[in-house]
């Protein structure tokens, strides 16, 4: 019993060290702004003019190398931030984005999609439930209401209140993020490093949101577009045979899982980068294969690679064995009814 006890106050005591750690951590947050080692090189003494006795002669001297005195202004030691800056990024297709003085800019193509940013920034706004204060859409301006951004490199939240318009800019159409506020707790900040910072943060998520709406209603209208493909038998430069689905690469590449599942090819690994899928194939049976109005096919049951290829509003594919070998014609052709009829009775994803 004894022993018992004492177990017990030691997994006590681990438990309650584990916990002060871990508050600990989760208070102060200056170590990720902060430099790591040792400052005391800040405490070197000042140069100062070398003491020379009286009757020396000092050889001839040049003032070229001379280490000039330098005035600290900035922060210094454990008081510098070294986090790196905010990079504002470019998802949109034809933008780029720019940060000048105290704004930060995304520039877009003054294109029909681009002609109704008043209605998709404020969905944006809206969906990431940011706060608006002003609303002026013959101007558009939007001005928000302070916003809280929950940093884990802060101990306590900054808030910032952003001035966002859309404005023309020669050919094209601008979004400019600027500030009309920061703060700490109920202290103002001024400094122009953090004043940027939350400028491209502001201008990033913007971008973000931006990105997933048009990148959703592009998977919508494809998905009615694209929902049962045509499928063809064709070759490849060398005449090897290959699999043609006549629908864009994206969409192809995302129904591909649970269309070769449904032809009894169990998927490993993708890389989307080189069109890459490796596949096992284990085949269905009779009923099932009945069941997508063909007789079984004669394809042997083993690994395979298939190879996704881009061919703009087309994409290929080709399944290649463990040997080397791609699939012979008739394998081929019996794999074109087969995936055809998948791609038609697959939901889409």
């Amino acid at each position: 019993m004894a022993t018992l006890l004492q177990k017990s106050k030691v997994t006590k005591l681990a438990g309650l060290s584990v916990v002060l750690l871990l508050a600990a951590c989760s208070g102060d947050q200056n170590y990720k702004r902060q430099v790591s080692g040792d400052t005391s090189y800040l405490d070197a003494p000042q140069l100062q003019a070398l003491n020379v006795p009286q009757g020396m002669i000092l050889p001839l001297q040049s003032g070229q190398y001379d280490i000039p005195q330098v005035k600290q202004d900035g922060a210094t030691g454990l008081a510098l931030d070294i986090r790196p800056p905010v990079q504002t990024v470019s998802l949109l297709a034809g933008s780029r984005t720019e940060t000048a003085g105290d704004a930060s800019r995304l520039l877009l193509e003054n294109s029909a999609e681009n002609r109704t940013l008043w209605a998709q920034i404020n969905r944006v706004l809206a969906d990431r439930s940011v706060p608006v204060s002003q609303r002026d859409e013959a101007g558009g301006v939007i001005v928000t209401d302070w916003i809280v951004w929950q940093r884990a490199d802060e101990d306590l939240p900054l808030q910032s209140r952003q001035r966002i318009k859309i404005e023309p800019a020669g050919s094209q159409v601008a979004v400019v993020v600027t500030s009309e506020g920061l703060k700490q707790g109920e202290n103002p900040v001024t400094d122009k490093t953090e004043i940027t910072r939350y400028n491209n943060l502001t201008l990033n998520e913007l971008v973000d949101g931006l990105d997933r709406m048009r990148n959703a209603a592009r998977q919508e209208t494809n998905a009615s577009q694209y929902a049962a493909p045509d499928v063809q038998s064709g070759s490849d430069k060398t005449g090897l045979p290959q699999i043609i689905v006549r629908a864009p690469f994206d969409v192809v590449w995302s129904r591909l899982p649970v269309v070769l599942e449904s032809v009894g090819m169990k998927v490993g690994d993708r890389t989307r980068s080189t069109g890459n899928i490796e596949v096992t194939y284990k085949g269905l049976s009779s009923a099932e294969w009945s069941s997508l109005g063909m007789d079984d096919p004669s394809v042997a049951e083993g690994d395979y690679t298939l190879q996704v290829g881009d061919l703009d509003n087309r994409s290929s594919l080709q399944f290649i064995s463990a040997k080397g070998k791609p699939l012979t014609q008739k394998e081929n052709d019996e794999m074109v009814k087969a995936l055809e009829a998948a791609f038609s009775k697959s939901s889409v994803k």
